[in-house]
């Protein structure tokens, strides 16, 4: 475990005027004690915060905090901000949780920590395991939440005390308000102590959690002249006139801290209280701070004032040893200094263990390290840097050092500050890690290291600056000679970042551009599949079609044996998908592309080739697979920390495949998580683009349009189109909204649009955009054989894909469209069609439009028939608007609708999984009817369960079978 950071408190202050934020402190703690069943009450947490000016008794009351919650058996876990250690990213959370972790041995810790050790390890200054290990920052905030809430419920109730935080790092500052607002249900009390003026200006998060914490943030007020008096008085005597007490209150401003240092300073000095003896108090008010502070230290000897120059700029917790390197004494005259330092109430004991010193008050460390003269503050730092690093404290506390010294051509300086960049990059600190790696561009470098220093840099800023990434990515591509393989490296960040900024044009230029120069086949090949990428997320790409036609040339030449290979197989299913190329086409290079794997986390490679292969096969009527396949990348970005737009876009594709199944409830679940993750992470845009979609569609299919407006007005979905290809459609989706509320002309010019554009690139495919199904109803009123069109076009593009949900919901669309009696065949083959697919919500919606036409034919018990079906379908979907369609259906046709027959499950019967396991191996209806005692169509019906239950279609039926779970004996 690394060096652990101190956890101090100030000595003990009278409080005085202070009755209302005792009662308020006293009322929290009480709140924290245990039932009469000694079992720690829930929902008793939350924020105590006390603000004001520096002073004020802040850090006094604190200390009684922690007195109290000791007396009661609390858990006190405490840290505390400081000025010089703003830099060192989650300095205050190492001081809040490693010494509970350093009370663990090594096995223990690990056990405790998890599967989290790897996520947050670096953060809070553990060993970590696995140096190339670079979780996002929330994946670090999500764990830390998770290591705070288990010590918790471990050493309940808690009590996090947090003085100075106003001078917190920024890691730390914003992880605390992220959790302290979702602390309400733990046994956990968190007491801040903040000056609110000097708060840097970006934590917006703890400002609002400050205003909605109401009347637990209690704001100190200055001491009136009759407390000061009383404070006065204790120390010298009843005797003090009020005279002169009056002039205390003055010259020290009704500050607590100034009217106690006041008082023993005038008691050390014999002075009794008169009114002659003003100009005696006067001077020694003057001594508390500011220059008078500073006399009074001069006077203590040049070797004294040395030592706390070293100790002022050490900050934090304090060493007297480092302390005396720095100023260049001896062990003895350290000893002794610290002593002085002591008797002068400049230093005192650090509480923690150890036998480090901090100053009394940060006023005073602050005065101290002001009156350094600039060259001579920049030797210490100098000195400060390779002292603390070769303590064992690291790179990143000696690069804070390092950042106060002018730059001077040193390579271990440039060294220092790159591991510390390392280091804040695996603790997801990325701003951290830029400021340190700005630095040693300015040191400068040896110029062979430029251009790896510029791809640190690019990587410290991707994510909360991708416009500088690209910047400083062109700049490390200007170096010359550049390493092959991190030339590579470099280009696909490039590209990458470039994409994030929606320029994905120039991110598919960049990426051919590479590929035509560089040199060896293994980079050509990885730069083509970038390229291919970017292409394929376009929506202005110019040739579509050619470069479609030379992707299909070159992966007909690969066989998957490297991982370039493979990507560009995956690939080319995924145009291949779009296209409406056969199925079998789509499958076969996607299983290609899968056989040597294809891990959604490798180094320097996107995650978007592994999950268009995995919503291939949900196209393709196999979301079980799809599904399979997003578990696996998801517990892989989980492991791997990357809990931001990677999780985000993860849930809500995952919510997606569950949508297109018919579980609407599950995927609405999953989709509103994808978008909170999203909501919080800086840059999640697309993923937020993706999840605002999906969820239209399935607040849409659930009837509840207005929740879908309200969405759709509060992202401005519709009204601003990205450059890259979201999947649904944005427009497509906004004109189904559109259609919903009855706005067909605006709908229908939006879909004629989409056409066009989808036309234009040879993307026909109605199951991954299905334009014509939604424009052909449009249509139906005004231009009748137009929409015919449509849907009949629409069908031969679904019949050329192949897979039954599309070919089914395509015929529903025709039928709809047709009307007549002419129909009632489209309507009875949609439903076929759909009996084959997993697609539960669309067979709903075509029993259910079947069963109606047949009531509208007079045929009304078959009618009454398909529309119990529908009814029960579209219930166990959640489809509520097509479950009302259907009682309104039946209603009219004068039935009343009846008791649902099953209940959903998701586990087959025997003679459900009898049937499947049959039909895996080939044998027909014919035969499975007879095996089952069943009639052909009551197989057909006994098949499309099994196909809604285990999420496939008769194709991947037999692979299917081989995780999926047996009926129970």
């Amino acid at each position: 475990m690394a060096p652990g950071l101190r956890q101090p408190m100030t000595r003990h202050r009278p409080l005085l005027e202070r009755q209302k934020e005792l009662r308020a402190l006293e009322s929290a703690v009480a709140d924290l004690r245990v039932t009469d069943e000694g079992v720690p009450r829930l929902s008793c947490g939350g924020l105590l915060a006390f603000a004001g000016p520096a002073g004020l008794g802040k850090t006094t009351l604190v200390t009684v905090a922690r007195a109290r919650a000791s007396a009661h058996g609390f858990t006190v876990l405490s840290g505390k901000g400081g000025e010089k250690e703003q830099g060192l990213a989650f300095h205050v959370v190492r001081q809040l949780l490693q010494p509970a972790l350093a009370a663990m041995d090594e096995t223990e810790r690990r056990d405790f920590l998890g599967s989290w050790y790897g996520i947050v390890a670096a953060a809070l200054g553990l060993e970590a395991t696995d140096t190339a290990h670079v979780p996002d920052p929330a994946g670090v905030r999500d764990g830390l939440d998770w290591v705070m809430t288990r010590l918790t419920m471990m050493k309940a109730p808690v009590v996090l005390l947090l003085d100075d935080l106003h001078w917190a790092d920024a890691e730390s500052l914003g992880w605390i308000s992220a959790f302290a607002s979702r602390t309400a249900d733990l046994p956990l009390l968190i007491v801040a102590a903040y000056r609110p003026d000097d708060l840097p200006r970006e934590p917006t998060t703890f400002r609002t959690l400050v205003e909605r914490n109401g009347n637990r943030t209690h704001m100190l007020e200055r001491l009136s002249s009759e407390g000061v008096a009383r404070i006065i008085r204790e120390e010298i005597g009843g005797g003090a006139e009020d005279v002169f007490c009056e002039e205390c209150w003055t010259v020290t401003g009704g500050s607590p801290f100034e009217a106690v240092e006041l008082a023993l300073r005038l008691g050390e000095r014999g002075v009794t209280g008169t009114r002659r003896e003003l100009p005696v108090m006067r001077d020694l008010a003057a001594a508390v701070k500011g220059p008078g502070l500073i006399e009074r230290l001069k006077r203590l000897g040049t070797t004294t004032v040395r030592f706390a120059w070293a100790a002022s700029v050490l900050g934090g917790s304090i060493s007297q040893e480092i302390a005396a390197n720095l100023a260049v004494i001896g062990s003895q005259e350290a000893a002794e200094a610290t002593e002085r330092l002591r008797a002068a109430r400049i230093l005192t004991d650090s509480h923690g263990p150890g036998d480090d010193l901090e100053f009394v008050h940060p006023l005073i460390a602050t005065t101290i390290y002001r009156d350094i003269p600039p060259s001579l503050r920049v030797g210490l730092h100098n000195a400060a840097a390779e002292a603390v690093r070769a303590a064992g404290f690291g790179p990143t506390a000696a690069a804070r050092h390092l950042l106060e010294v002018p730059c001077d051509d040193r390579p271990e300086a440039v060294e220092c500050l790159r591991a510390a960049g390392r280091e804040y990059l695996r603790a997801g600190a990325p701003e951290a890690a830029r400021r340190v790696l700005t630095r040693a561009l300015r040191e400068p470098p040896l110029p062979e290291d430029r251009a790896a220093i510029l791809h640190e840099l690019a990587c410290s800023t991707f994510l909360i600056e991708p416009t500088a990434t690209v910047s400083h990515l062109r700049e490390a591509l200007a170096e010359p000679g550049v390493d092959p393989d991190l030339r590579a490296s470099i280009v696909y960040r490039l590209a990458q970042a470039l994409a994030h900024t929606d320029r994905l044009a120039e991110a598919a230029t960049v990426a051919a551009d590479e590929a035509r120069q560089a040199a060896s086949p293994r980079i050509r090949l990885r730069m083509q599949a970038d390229h291919f990428v970017w292409s394929a997320f376009r929506t202005d790409e110019p040739d579509s079609a050619a470069r479609s036609r030379k992707l299909a040339r070159l992966a007909t030449k690969l066989t998957g044996r490297g991982l370039e290979e493979r990507y560009i197989l995956g690939l080319r299913a995924w145009d291949a998908l779009v296209r409406g190329e056969p199925r079998q086409t789509v499958l076969a290079c996607a299983e290609e592309a899968l056989r040597g794997g294809m891990s959604w986390t490798t180094e320097n490679r996107g995650f978007e080739v592994p999950v268009s292969v995995a919503l291939t096969f949900m196209y393709c009527d196999q979301p079980r697979r799809a599904e399979d396949l997003f578990t696996k990348g998801m517990a892989e970005c989980e492991h791997k920390g990357w809990r931001g737009s990677h999780l985000a876009l993860s849930h809500t594709l995952l919510g997606y495949i569950r949508y297109r199944r018919g579980c609407l409830t599950e995927a609405e679940e999953l989709v509103r998580e994808g978008l909170r993750i999203a909501d919080r992470v800086e840059g999640a845009v697309p993923a937020q683009w993706f999840a605002i979609g999906i969820l239209v569609q399935i607040l849409l299919a659930r009837g509840r349009t207005g929740d879908a407006r309200r969405l759709a007005d509060r992202y401005h979905y519709g009204e601003v189109v990205p450059n890259a290809v979201i999947y649904p459609d944005p427009r497509t989706v906004y004109a189904e909204l559109l259609l919903a509320e009855g706005r067909r002309p605006e709908a229908e010019a939006l879909l004629t649009a989409v056409g066009d554009r989808l036309e234009a690139r040879a993307w026909r495919n109605p199951a991954w955009c299905p334009w014509q199904l939604d424009l052909a109803p449009a249509l139906a009123a005004t231009a009748p054989e137009r929409a015919v069109r449509l849907a009949r076009d629409a069908v031969k593009r679904a019949r050329d894909f192949g897979a039954a949900s599309v070919i089914g919901q395509a015929l529903h669309v025709e039928a709809e469209v047709t009307g007549g009696p002419a129909a009632l065949d489209l309507h009875a083959e949609a439903v076929e069609q759909l009996e084959r697919s997993p697609a539960s919500y669309e067979l709903a919606r075509a029993l259910v439009g079947h069963g109606a036409a047949l009531s509208r034919g007079g045929r009304v018990h078959e009618a009454a028939d398909r529309l119990y079906q529908g009814l029960e379908t579209a219930v166990h979907c959640g489809a509520e608007a097509v479950a009302g369609q259907a009682r309104d259906e039946l209603s009219a046709a004068g039935m009343r609708p009846l008791p649902l027959r099953y209940a959903q499950a998701d586990t087959l019967t025997a003679r459900e999984r009898r049937a499947a396991e049959m039909t895996a191996r080939g044998q027909t209806p014919a035969v499975v009817a007879k095996e089952l005692r069943l009639t052909e169509q009551g197989v057909r019906q006994l098949l499309s369960a099994v196909y809604r239950k285990i999420g496939t279609d008769a194709v991947g039926l037999a692979e299917a079978l081989k995780t999926f779970p047996r009926p129970l004996p």
